[in-house]
């Protein structure tokens, strides 16, 4: 799951990303309004803790025009202690959820992994790149018409980069998302999915839509390649 802290507390903010990241989250930080809300138009977010006092930019604004933009990036916004107004426009802008300072680091992960599965159940229920159309609700892929047969942990890898469609995605990502830290979660393992994975849904149609990103890990063509 990635997330995208906003906090001006540079320790608070420090200390959410060690949490999370001890979690299993991968965590990005801006400390500021502006550059939370380019962080979270530029790049694809799970979720996104924002505090609501920011300088340059409140985190109500900052979710507003999040949401006047089309995204539907979950978003947990952190209000003032008792702060009755600050929750109610919190979810008047846009929020999904909020908690109030200070707050618990175990009800703010167990809010972000409900967050994550109300996200989850209404997103869209397939992805189509070009002809290469991923199915993530009933686990299948298919190019040109043609249903490609993949192991889960194949397909897990697919529709993470599918969710990711044109960024370079690091190896350490996809192991953290996919294997969940697993005992045979070594970078070496991701090659080897991802070369099998090359040979199903490229080599046989002609195609070059997972790439490699070299120093970084992979990336899924936005056209299908």
């Amino acid at each position: 799951m990635r997330v995208l802290v906003v906090e001006d507390e540079r320790r608070l903010a420090l200390a959410l990303r060690h949490g999370l990241t001890a979690q299993g989250f991968t965590v990005d930080v801006a400390h500021d309004g502006l550059s939370g809300l380019a962080r979270a138009m530029d790049h694809a977010y799970d979720a996104v803790v924002l505090d609501v006092m920011l300088p340059g930019l409140n985190g109500y604004r900052v979710c507003s025009r999040l949401r006047a933009c089309g995204s539907d990036v979950g978003i947990l916004m952190l209000t003032a202690k008792d702060g009755e107004w600050d929750e109610a426009e919190a979810l008047d802008t846009g929020a999904d959820d909020y908690l109030s300072k200070p707050f618990s680091f175990v009800v703010l992960v167990a809010r972000l992994k409900a967050l994550a599965r109300r996200i989850g159940s209404r997103a869209p229920r397939s992805t189509a790149l070009g002809d290469l159309v991923i199915d993530s609700a009933a686990r299948t892929c298919t190019r040109a018409g043609t249903t490609i047969l993949l192991t889960p942990r194949e397909f897990a890898i697919l529709d993470h980069l599918a969710r990711r469609a044109g960024e370079a995605v690091s190896k350490r990502e996809i192991l953290d998302a996919v294997w969940d830290n697993a005992p045979d979660s070594d970078p070496n393992t991701v090659e080897v999915h991802v070369s099998a994975l090359r040979r199903k849904i490229d080599t046989p149609f002609g195609r070059a839509a997972l790439q490699t990103v070299r120093g970084t890990g992979y990336r899924l063509a936005a056209d299908g390649g």
